[in-house]
Parts: C-alpha cells; structure tokens; sequence
C-alpha cells in the first residue's frame, strides 16, 4: 500500500522557518487541562502567543515517561473530561479558526488502541491532527500504529535520547515522518535541566543521519534555556513549565483562577521571544 499524503503543514512550517532564519517554538498542553473549556482557550490562544507547531496531550492512566507535573495535569485532565473523542473535538474547533498551525497528538498506545487504530486514524485526520508521537512504541512494533498512520498520511515522529547509540539510529529513523524530536535528559520529563552543550553534539549527530528537522524538549524551563536550544535545533518545545503554570493558577478546589488562561499565554510568549531572539542572534 502507498503510503498517504500528509496535510503538509509540518513542511510548510518548517520550510516558512527555514527561510526566516529561526527554530520553531512548540509549546505542549495537556487535553482538558484542568477542564475542557479552559484547555480549548489556552489552545485557540497559542499561534498568537508565538506558538509555531502545538503538542496536545492525549490523557492516559500510566503515563510511565511523564514527570510529576505532567502527570498531574492528566490527573486534572481526566477529571475535567478528557477523552481521545473530546481531544480530537478540540483540534476540530481549533481548526474552525486555523488551518495553518500544525497539530501534534502525545501520548500512549493504550488509548488508540482501544478506541481502535483504523477509526483513530481517520478520526483524527479528518479532525485536523497532522502528526503523533507514541512514546511507548519502539520500532519493533511499526505495524501496530506507525505504518498504518504514515499510510493515512500521518506523520510519525519517533524519540531519540541520549542513550540511542549510533547502531540503534537507523531502526528509530525508518519511518519517522515530519520531524525528530530528540529527548534532551534521560529520565521522565520536568525534572531534569537541559544542557545545552551535550544537547548541540547530539543535534549534530543525528543531522548525520537524518534530513528531518530536530526537535528537542524535556529539561527546557526558562526563555533563556528556550533560546539556547534554538541556536543549534530546529524546534525548541516546553511542557512540564506551561503546564506547571497552570497549576500554579489554580484556585483550592483544583478550577482555574480568572486570569489563568492570560498567565499561561503571557509565559507562552516569553518562551517564543526567547526562541526568536535567539535565533535572530545567531543568524547574525
């Protein structure tokens, strides 16, 4: 079967970035963080606060590469509804408005799997999702969820750590699509800081091996580490700091405070401005 043809609004974005001379900005939010609404506004107010490419967390019980924040925020979600039918509803609503940024799914196989592969991946095309990543399918399993999207016109974007040795390199990039998102710390996520010096070595490595852009998130917490990422990567992306924001907007009981939506957004542009003047400095 002949692999399907992708939306082409991961290249088209990249390829915009490449000629403007700076790395994406791709910030991530958990589905239904803390409820459905709140979470569907944050989504709808990221490309205007810098956002170039969007991750979206899909809930999911044993979240077993997640940090404390993230999982937390699954935990909210979950209580505020989340459900893969009602995230695909959000990337449809968000779609109403834009047609442009590219929207990628997060999460494990577990939820896709039951909801079933075949009526996943048409759902989510038709909704508007151009990518996934499944963090808890190695290569050896492709025919389980990898080709199947790729073959929907799906891309497929598969992780590489720093544990993953040159011998390990060709099995992870056979059929990763759209782009490499390389994990910046060993471990689960939030709890580590990237280091930018190992973090530019392994960006070079893997441009030996691969013409796919690199994106690289875990450890990245501050505009400044945001920026520094963006002088040697192609996409530089921050979840367990925008989700920890939300958290920290929380009223006692767990809802969200008036101006939460505004404080999440106001620290998403502060990320995207590090990522921008950084690369305008390093264009120069």
């Amino acid at each position: 079967m002949s692999r399907g043809t992708t939306s082409g609004r991961v290249e088209a974005r990249f390829e915009a970035l490449r000629t403007e001379g700076r790395a994406a900005f791709v910030p991530f939010i958990m589905a239904a963080d803390p409820d459905y609404e709140t979470s569907l506004e944050i989504l709808k107010g990221l490309p205007a606060a810098g956002a170039d490419m969007i991750e979206i967390g899909v809930m999911y019980s044993d979240p077993m590469a997640d940090g404390p924040a993230i999982q937390a925020a699954g935990l909210r979600a979950r209580d505020g509804g989340a459900r893969v039918t009602r995230t695909l509803d959000m990337v449809r609503k968000f779609r109403e408005s834009d047609d442009a940024t590219p929207l990628i799914l997060m999460g494990y196989y577990n939820p896709i799997y039951i909801y079933g592969v075949e009526k996943f991946l048409i759902d989510a095309r038709e909704a508007g999702v151009d990518g996934l990543i499944v963090v808890d399918l190695p290569p050896e399993e492709d025919s389980e969820l990898c080709i199947p999207a790729l073959e929907a016109g799906m891309h497929f974007i598969r992780l590489a750590t720093p544990t993953t040795d040159d011998e390990r390199l060709p099995a992870v990039l056979a059929n990763t699509s759209g782009f490499v998102y390389y994990v910046a710390v060993t471990g689960i996520t939030g709890t580590k800081s990237a280091d930018t010096s190992t973090i530019h070595a392994a960006v070079t490595r893997l441009k030996r091996h691969t013409d796919l852009p690199i994106a690289v998130g875990f450890g990245i917490k501050t505009p400044q580490q945001a920026g520094a990422v963006a002088e040697v990567a192609d996409a530089t992306v921050v979840g367990s700091a925008i989700v920890q924001t939300i958290a920290d907007n929380l009223d006692a009981d767990g809802k969200a405070t008036p101006g939460l939506v505004e404080k999440v957004l106001e620290f998403t542009r502060d990320l995207s401005g590090g990522v921008r003047n950084a690369s305008r400095q390093a264009a120069e």
